[in-house]
Formats: C-alpha cells, sequence, structure tokens
C-alpha cells in the first residue's frame, strides 16, 4: 500500500504544496511579522549613534510680572520678558560616536541575521505542520481500514462460532480487537486535531488537500554540510556581529577617559522696562575644552566590564558553531535513520501481508487460532504506521538539514512571494535628522 495515497482529500489539481503552505507563513506568520518589526527598531541604533555627530539646539523664554511698593522709591509695576537661543556643537567626543556607530552597524547586522534565523524557524514550523497533517491523515486512515477488517473478522467468527468450528473465546478477542481499534481512531482523530489546530497556527488557515512534497535537495556529504554551515548559518553570523559590536563598546567606553571638544553659541535677548534699563541683546561662541582627571573609578570599572562581556561574546561565537555543528549532525543521521526505517517497514509490510495470507488460510483449515489471525493483522498495521511515521520523518529531517546549515530562507527555497527587504528600513533611517513617522504594521 502506498502510504501518499491514504492522504484525505480530492484530485492533486485542488491541493495545497508545501510550498504554498510556507508562502502562507513566510507573509503572514505573526512571530515572523513581529520579528522584522523588531529589527526595523534595531535599524534605529545607527541614527541614534551618528547624533553624536550632530548639533543640538534650545529655545529658552520666560516672562513675569513684578510689582514693587517702597518708602523710597515710587511703586513699580514691570513685565521683563526674555529669550534665547543655544546651540552646541560636539568638536570630538573621544571618538565615541566613531565607534559608537560602528557599534550599532554591527548590532543591526546582527538582528539581520537573527530575523533570517527566525525566518528559518517559521518556514520549518511550517513544513513540521505539513506533514504531520499528513501523517495524522494517513493514520487515521490506517485505523478506520483496521477497524473495518476486525469488523470482518468479528463477523466471520461469529459465522463460525454459531456452527460450532469455533468457540466464544474466539469471538470475545475478535470483539475485544475492534473495541481497541476504535479507541484507537479517536485516539488518531484527536491527534490529527492537534496537528490541525497547530497548521493553523503556523500557516494561518485551514488544511486542505495537501500534496505529498518532494524531497529537498542537499549537500553530498555531512562534512560538505558542516561547511557550509560554518560559512552562513545565521546564528554563528549573528554572534559573530555580537561580537563585533562588544569591541567597539570597549572603546565607547574608553571615550569617557578622554578629552572632550565642543562647540557652543547662545544670542539672547531681554526686555526689561525697569528704570534705567531698557531691551538688550547678547550673542557668545566659545569652545569648551574638557578634560576629565579622575572620574571616582567608575569609568575603570566599565572599561574592565566591557572587556569581560566581549570574552563572553567570542566564548559564545565558539559555542555557536558548536552547536550548529551538532545540529547537522543529528539532523544528517536522523534522515540517514528515516531513510533506513522506510526501507525496513516496506520490507516488513511485504513479510506481514504474506504472513498475514499463510496464517488466514492455516486458520480456515483448523491450524491456527483466531488470535494468531488478529496478531498477524496487528504486525501488518503496526509496519504501516512506522512506514508512514518514517516517510514524514525523511521529509521533516531534509528540511531541518537545510535550515541547520542556513538555507532553509525564502529566497534560498526560491517561494514565489515578495521577499522582505531588511536593508530598505535600514537605509531609509540612517540619515534621517527629522520626523517621528514610522511605517509601523499591525
Amino acid at each position: 500500500m502506498a502510504s501518499a495515497a491514504l492522504v484525505v482529500g480530492a484530485g492533486q489539481a485542488s491541493a495545497e504544496s508545501l510550498n504554498e503552505a510556507m508562502v502562507s507563513a513566510y507573509s503572514g506568520n505573526p512571530t515572523l511579522r513581529a520579528e522584522r518589526a523588531r529589527q526595523r527598531g534595531t535599524d534605529e541604533l545607527v541614527p541614534q549613534a551618528l547624533s553624536g555627530w550632530r548639533p543640538t539646539v534650545t529655545a529658552e523664554g520666560s516672562v513675569s510680572r513684578i510689582w514693587s511698593d517702597s518708602n523710597v522709591t515710587p511703586s513699580s509695576d514691570i513685565t521683563p520678558k526674555s529669550v534665547a537661543i543655544g546651540l552646541s556643537q560636539p568638536i570630538f567626543r573621544g571618538f565615541k560616536t566613531i565607534n559608537g556607530t560602528k557599534s550599532a552597524e554591527a548590532n543591526v547586522e546582527a538582528g539581520k541575521q537573527n530575523l533570517l534565523a527566525v525566518e528559518q524557524d517559521i518556514l520549518f514550523q511550517a513544513i513540521q505542520a505539513y506533514m504531520n497533517v499528513i501523517r495524522d491523515r494517513q493514520i487515521v486512515g490506517l485505523r478506520q481500514k483496521n477497524v473495518e477488517v476486525l469488523q470482518k473478522q468479528l463477523t466471520a467468527a461469529d459465522e463460525r462460532f454459531k456452527v460450532g468450528e469455533i468457540t466464544r473465546t474466539d469471538v470475545a478477542q475478535s470483539r475485544a480487537r475492534v473495541s481497541g481499534a476504535q479507541s484507537n481512531v479517536a485516539s488518531a482523530n484527536a491527534t490529527l486535531a492537534a496537528s490541525v489546530a497547530n497548521y493553523i497556527n503556523v500557516v494561518g488557515h485551514k488544511p486542505g488537500n495537501l500534496k505529498y512534497p518532494r524531497l529537498a535537495k542537499l549537500p553530498k556529504s555531512l562534512d560538505t554540510a558542516q561547511a557550509a554551515a560554518e560559512e552562513i548559518n545565521p546564528n554563528i553570523l549573528a554572534a559573530a556581529y555580537v561580537e563585533e559590536a562588544s569591541n567597539f563598546d570597549i572603546e565607547v567606553v574608553k571615550g569617557d577617559l578622554l578629552p572632550e571638544v565642543d562647540l557652543q553659541a547662545s544670542t539672547t535677548r531681554n526686555d526689561n522696562p525697569s528704570a534705567g534699563v531698557g531691551s538688550s541683546e547678547s550673542t557668545k561662541i566659545e569652545g569648551i575644552l574638557t578634560i576629565p582627571l579622575y572620574e571616582a573609578g567608575r569609568v575603570y570599572s566599565s572599561v574592565r566590564e566591557a572587556k569581560h562581556l566581549a570574552s563572553q561574546r567570542r566564548l559564545e561565537v565558539i559555542q555557536a558553531g558548536r552547536s550548529v555543528r551538532e545540529s547537522v549532525s543529528i539532523s544528517w543521521n536522523n534522515l540517514a535513520a528515516a531513510r533506513e526505517i522506510i526501507r525496513s517497514t516496506k520490507a516488513q509490510v511485504s513479510a506481514a501481508e504474506l504472513a498475514l495470507d499463510g496464517v488466514r488460510q492455516e486458520y480456515l483449515v483448523g491450524s491456527r487460532t483466531t488470535l494468531d489471525v488478529l496478531d498477524a493483522e496487528s504486525e501488518v498495521f503496526t509496519a504501516r504506521i512506522a512506514q508512514v511515521s518514517a516517510e514524514r520523518d525523511q521529509v521533516v529531517a531534509a528540511y531541518q538539514i537545510l535550515g541547520s546549515i542556513g538555507r532553509l530562507t525564502a529566497r534560498d527555497l526560491r517561494l514565489p512571494v515578495e521577499y522582505y527587504d531588511a536593508d530598505e528600513n535600514y537605509l531609509n533611517v540612517r540619515g534621517k535628522w527629522f520626523g517621528t513617522g514610522a511605517d509601523t504594521i499591525e
């Protein structure tokens, strides 16, 4: 029995393909869309760092009402006013702006890799959900077929009991197997319902008729897969960019130990109608040099802290590489195991069916018991269930290898969808000086 033929549904023309399911997940999954929003927020780290080059302009105005009454001077009622505009332009900040910008850029690149990792995870969840529905539909079909076979066996047992060929015990055994098979159908339907619910959660709609997918195209060897993963896996690259940012963060903190130079300009107008004083205006431009002599040890401690954090990030890069190599190896061996299980279960199904035919013939001539027939049927059914599960595991393991390498993205899979461009928002906001508008997606 070809397991794919048990997929519940109509013809292949109306079936939903795995690529179509992944397109739906890529376009509408809330977790992936939320991660894109997180990345757009991370993009703002760069313009925030670049603001260290830009001036700060402030305006201040005041107005007051003064009443005075004295025996020496005549009473007065005046309203002094003043307005001032100030500008502060950083000239040198101990290289904090340069290093802070480089750190922000590295964090943005790390965020892009994290976005790719989430994209891969969502697409892999869609693949798992797709294959789980196919598997569970096949299992429900097999279990229902098993109930039908056992019911026929029970009917035949009743007829043979009526003519005295078998005992009541044989009939009871058949009836027990039917009841057990019916409970297994209920359990299989519950498992299928859970898989359908998970499919809706990940993909965004109910599964229709699903088409059995082809296996993903994979590297030729495990060594080739691991070598590719070390170069393009987003988890490794994200850790590397975070480490790069941490090295620049050390220099940012060190900048507090260096001098700072600022250019400040201000203009003020006062209108004070008190006796003998009219309006006045003043303008001032000055350069300010600030040299830190001792910061109570706080900056030195912060530098040491930053160095330890950078050391942590370097070790995390090593751990990320080990984890990726482990993941590639596990998924590769899972695929090999699934293939071997499929070969074994096919042989097992063929042998079990042949044995079942022999047991039935021997049962008819009285050399086998009802229990022997029931056990033989159970072996056939168990082998078919194992084959269905192994076929599902083979497809999932193949795509898991792609995910471990870093090639389970919409672009790598060439999904027919408009790809999200993480650079578009970054380039749009990098040089912005003004504006609070944000292209949010709810």
